[in-house]
């Protein structure tokens, strides 16, 4: 088994357009990955590879053809190759038409695209559901192109093929399901989004080597926005088991962590995860639904799916002037840029987040009145420790069946944990019970 290093330095150059041999490389390569992992521990039937044909409708959406570059280069009249498709993945605009022929220069620059912000580097610039040809180069080079024509050659084809999305199923004691999802698409780049799929791994392989869990996790690996669609789509059966899910992204760089929340903001996922967070990186923040980065959890929080899926990044702060990250969408997107270590650290994260959820119940008193604290042995001298004192009885007097662990601590603006800690020592006592679901007062014993 590889480390998540060594697997993308493996992957990254890839050509993983949309729907391309390049992906099902990759998805095959990541399923042997994860084979070598489930087959080992705890029941797991492996990575199954979900395919949906080009042309089938998935509610509003349409499966794409596959796309194919075989060559790609701009000349000089005189033969001058300035850019070639076989030097990196990014000259090509992804799902180009084929086009050879004589152009201005006028009409090239209409064909030729830059990134904005970096002007040595090549940006990815994609057209999956329009037509038209392009190629994309540095703006330093395109600086250098004053001849009044050049020659484009662009290969390329469009085929019937499928979409394919891998899942792991990692299960659980209950049927409800919690989603785990990054994207595999985006040749030639590596924090986004290689590092969520590597960082996803791992945190399956923990949790496939731990305990049982309490709720089942299903892990997607898909390409971006048409894989969730085809896959909820197909999968409607399920959406009322999915009880939430974070979308992993951009995990390898040098950035706190950002939790955006979901569609529903005053959902258990996040109030758990919101609460939690900062137990396990003190520099992360947090911002609402679409406020930090968009990506696939936009489909499970949309219209009649309405799944509470989050997201977490390493994505810089909106106001940034290199949002969301300054390699983003280019060639300069490299395992350089990324480390073992960090991406260990949001795996960690990951899974303290998990923990979390899997410890969030409702806490169902079992006691009448105020508790005789000194009686039970959990009494805190307010004189001594008077915070400690009056947190005490503010999660006690919480402490109703109506309330879960992550509402109390988003309630007194306390960490998760801190809660979690207090309901610990109770239910020890024998104070309170832990409920999956709400159970008033007036119906506990």
């Amino acid at each position: 088994m590889k480390s998540m290093l060594e697997l993308i330095h493996e992957l990254w150059f890839l050509k993983r357009d949309l729907v391309s041999d390049g992906f099902d490389h990759a998805l095959r390569r990541i399923s042997d990955e994860m084979d070598s992992f489930g087959s080992s521990q705890r029941s797991s039937t492996g990575m199954v590879i979900h395919e949906y044909p080009t042309g089938e409708k998935c509610w509003t959406w349409k499966i794409p053809e596959k796309w194919t570059c075989s060559e790609a280069h701009l000349e000089t009249l005189e033969g001058h190759r300035l850019l070639d498709y076989s030097d990196h993945p990014l000259h090509v605009l992804s799902y180009s038409l084929p086009f050879e022929g004589i152009v201005s220069r006028q009409e090239l620059f209409e064909h030729l695209h830059i990134h904005p912000r970096l002007p040595e580097a090549i940006p990815f610039v994609f057209k999956y559901y329009e037509r038209d040809w392009g190629l994309c180069i540095s703006q330093s080079q395109r600086d250098l192109l004053k001849d009044d024509s050049y020659r484009v050659v662009i290969r390329t084809r469009f085929e019937q093929s499928t979409v394919k999305v891998g899942e792991l199923v990692i299960p659980g004691k209950s049927r409800e399901c919690f989603m785990l999802v990054a994207h595999l698409c985006h040749p030639a780049m590596v924090n986004d989004d290689l590092t969520g799929v590597v960082v996803g791994l791992e945190v399956a392989r923990a949790l496939l080597a731990g305990p049982q869990p309490y709720f089942t996790y299903r892990l997607l690996i898909l390409p971006e926005t048409i894989g969730s669609v085809a896959y909820l789509s197909h999968h409607e059966e399920l959406i009322p088991d999915m009880i939430g899910g974070l979308f992993l992204e951009m995990l390898g760089n040098d950035h706190p962590h950002a939790l955006q929340g979901s569609f529903q903001p005053g959902s258990q996922v996040d109030f758990c995860f919101q609460s939690s967070l900062h137990n396990f990186d003190a520099y992360a923040y947090t911002a609402p639904f679409r406020k930090v980065i968009q990506n696939d959890e936009r489909q499970f929080n949309a219209p009649g799916v309405r799944v509470p899926m989050l997201s977490i990044s390493r994505v810089e702060r909106s106001s940034s002037p290199t949002w969301p990250y300054p390699e983003y969408h280019s060639s300069l997107d490299t395992p350089e840029i990324i480390s073992e270590s960090r991406l260990e650290a949001s795996k960690n994260v990951v899974l303290g987040l998990l923990q979390a959820w899997e410890n969030n119940y409702y806490v169902v008193n079992k006691f009448k009145g105020e508790v005789f604290c000194s009686g039970y042995g959990i009494w805190i001298d307010y004189r001594k420790n008077p915070q400690g004192h009056q947190r005490l009885f503010e999660i006690m007097e919480r402490c109703d069946g109506t309330r879960s662990v992550a509402d109390i601590a988003i309630e007194l603006n306390i960490s998760f944990q801190a809660v979690w800690e207090v309901v610990s020592l109770l239910r020890e006592k024998g104070l309170v019970d832990l409920s999956r679901s709400p159970q008033p007062a007036s119906q506990s014993s």
